[in-house]
């Protein structure tokens, strides 16, 4: 039975993770649909560069920057040890809880009861960037990715997102 169990967590996590998008997997997408075509189109569907860098041949090396977003990372908590419920018993601490839950004294973060604040809510910025060279006809010799964060959902990769890559 045990056996059986553990064969069907790994299906699912080999199944979670199957949708997952890497940042090698999104630039190797990236070059493939994008190296020879007009930068405009690039630029049409993903929106204007943020910088531009002019070349002596006449090409330009764009910086394009989007999907910029935030991610709520929520407190993270464990229980306390037996140590710990006897501390506070003598000794009231403000980050740990054992009451009916309350405020710690920091910034409005709420312990529950029992338990120890690890971590508190944070938000992290996910965004994407990339760099592109054009050759002095507008067409697209290089693209690459300089900047990739975690995803939104399950994604190890934001530019996979935004640029539409699935795994």
């Amino acid at each position: 039975m045990f056996a059986r169990i553990t064969g069907l967590a790994a299906i699912i996590a080999a199944v979670a993770l199957a949708g997952c998008t890497t940042t090698q997997e999104a630039n190797e997408a990236l070059q493939s649909r994008w190296v020879g075509q007009p930068s405009d189109a690039f630029f049409s569907q993903f929106g204007p560069p943020a910088t531009a860098f002019p070349l002596n041949d006449g090409g330009q090396v764009y910086t394009w920057r989007g999907g910029d977003t935030d991610r709520r990372i929520p407190a993270q908590y464990r229980m306390m040890t037996e140590q710990e419920k006897k501390n506070q018993a003598s000794s009231p601490s403000t980050i740990i809880n054992i009451a009916m839950g309350g405020m710690s004294s920091g910034p409005s973060t709420y312990v529950p009861p029992g338990q120890v604040l690890v971590s508190p809510e944070r938000t992290e910025r996910l965004g994407c960037e990339a760099q592109i060279g054009v050759n002095a006809s507008g067409i697209i010799t290089s693209i690459r990715t300089t900047r990739d964060t975690d995803g939104e959902g399950f994604s190890f990769s934001r530019c996979a997102e935004v640029f539409g890559v699935t795994g």
